[in-house]
């Protein structure tokens, strides 16, 4: 069995010390196992070399199985086997990243997903507008944070009237992660076009923090 594998050498490796530290830095709101970013990636990194990545409905029940689990690094493992397949995945693809983003969510899971959404995105680019809708009407602020963000790594292939439209449908919200969501799409496409950003900042009545972020390369 796949995960009891994973869980078992995570545990096995673990330091209690640490997880107390990661928890109270998470708000207490996940368990951790102890492991430091450099500890689970090697160790991922060798039981995907022994055992392989699952394919299709067995990827997913996987996934699931690392994000029912309280153990924050089983999430960051199955993000991990997500991302190494994900340029195979199929056009709905999209609707199990959906389910990922809604699980446990907080943002360290919810920006890695980010990224792989703009992975799935580039391969389908026909998805973008319809998703970014559906998610925007949605009323989860974590799926709106990612329409925000996963053209990050798009750099002067960026929609901009897509990043400005759907940053103009939350910016009347007071919600932290979207201000700040906001702010570092802005920051990081004002490094590809300073204008456009510098414009649609002075036109457009954004949160005070959304202004200061997006401000910083400008």
């Amino acid at each position: 069995m796949y995960y009891p594998h994973v869980r078992d050498l995570f545990r096995q490796h673990g330091k209690p010390d640490i997880a107390q530290g990661q928890m109270a830095y998470m708000r207490n709101q996940f368990e951790f196992f102890g492991l430091k970013m450099p500890q689970w990636t090697a160790l991922s990194k060798a039981i995907i070399a022994e055992r392989g990545i699952p394919q299709g409905e067995a990827l997913k029940a996987l996934v699931r199985e690392c994000f029912a689990d309280e153990h924050r690094e089983m999430q960051y493992f199955g993000l991990q086997i997500v991302e190494k397949s994900i340029r195979r995945q199929p056009e709905d693809f999209i609707d199990f990243l959906e389910e990922l983003i809604c699980t446990r969510s907080w943002w360290d899971t919810v920006d890695w997903i980010a990224k792989l959404v703009g992975m799935h995105l580039e391969r389908y680019p026909q998805l973008r507008r319809p998703v970014c809708a559906r998610w925007l009407a949605s009323g989860n602020f974590w799926l709106q944070r990612v329409t925000l963000i996963f053209q990050l790594r798009y750099r002067d292939k960026t929609d901009a009237d897509l990043l400005f439209e759907n940053i103009r449908q939350v910016a009347a919200s007071k919600e932290f992660f979207l201000q700040k969501g906001a702010g570092w799409a802005l920051r990081q496409y004002s490094k590809s076009n300073p204008e456009a950003v510098r414009q649609f900042i002075e036109n457009t009545a954004l949160a005070p923090l959304t202004k200061r972020e997006g401000r910083k390369y400008l």
